[in-house]
């Protein structure tokens, strides 16, 4: 009951954002339901995922990391239902769809604090936390999912189409640069906790192209999917969905970059 309460309390954290954000009200009416169901069944990997490296418990199968995902977006649900009703974003004269959609768009952002509440919100002292080590692909995996995350958060608001926008060709690519090289500089020249020390052996540049910029691809590729997901690229022309995905690919970058120190 203490885990399941720890996760409640990381949902509503780390959805509180969105939960007070309009966007994501307008969203959970007139989002096409298709997308909106891809969103949900892509997130259950991605829960089981981090399951693995820091979930609500320590687990050993993979039957028990979905359990845990499904338990998560049960709780980031309920979660989001009990909020948005004492907001008054939830009425009883609304149609089952809107509230369905509205809850369900909540719970992605609510589900990822709900799986990370133990990892980061335990009452377990750090050194006692039982952590495994990522691969190469499970490297990769984390920057995915904390792109995923931070961009969920900004993909919804106007301002993401404004920045892109306003930005010529130019700003846009230094704003690429700029990210790549907050993503490296993050892990491994800041010396925060949980980043990386480059092995001696292995040249900074395999470093750079192994990790940071196969993940600066990754983020640009979540930013597009996100982008898609919210109807921002309906209509946009290529340069403009480029430009949007490198401005989001910012924060997300970020996200990246933070997931790789944090678990």
């Amino acid at each position: 009951m203490r885990g399941l309460g720890r996760a409640f309390a990381g949902a509503l954290i780390f959805a509180l954002p969105m939960l007070m954000t309009m966007e994501m009200w307008r969203l959970g009416f007139y989002m096409q339901p298709l997308r909106l169901a891809l969103l949900l069944v892509l997130t259950v990997p991605v829960l089981v995922g981090l399951s693995r490296f820091g979930g609500m418990r320590p687990t050993a199968h993979l039957r028990d990391d979905l359990a845990d995902a499904l338990v998560v977006m049960l709780i980031a649900a309920l979660a989001a239902a009990f909020t948005l009703y004492l907001f008054g974003i939830l009425t009883p004269g609304m149609s089952p769809r809107e509230v369905v959609g509205k809850i369900a768009l909540q719970t992605v952002p609510g589900s990822f604090g709900a799986m990370l509440a133990r990892s980061q919100l335990g009452g377990e002292p750090e050194g006692e936390r039982e952590k495994q080590a990522p691969t190469y692909w499970g490297e990769l995996f984390l920057m995915g999912a904390g792109a995923l995350f931070l961009s969920f958060n900004m993909a919804p608001t106007e301002e993401m189409v404004l920045i892109a926008y306003k930005m010529s060709a130019w700003q846009s690519v230094g704003l690429a640069v700029v990210s790549l090289g907050l993503m490296h500089a993050f892990v491994y020249a800041l010396d925060f906790r949980g980043g990386s020390a480059r092995p001696a052996e292995i040249p900074a540049w395999s470093v750079f192209a192994r990790l940071t910029l196969v993940g600066y691809a990754i983020v640009l590729s979540v930013s597009l999917f996100t982008l898609w997901v919210f109807s921002r690229t309906d209509g946009a022309g290529l340069q403009e969905i480029i430009s949007a995905s490198i401005v989001l690919g910012f924060p997300g970058a970020i996200g990246a970059a933070s997931a790789r120190l944090l678990l």
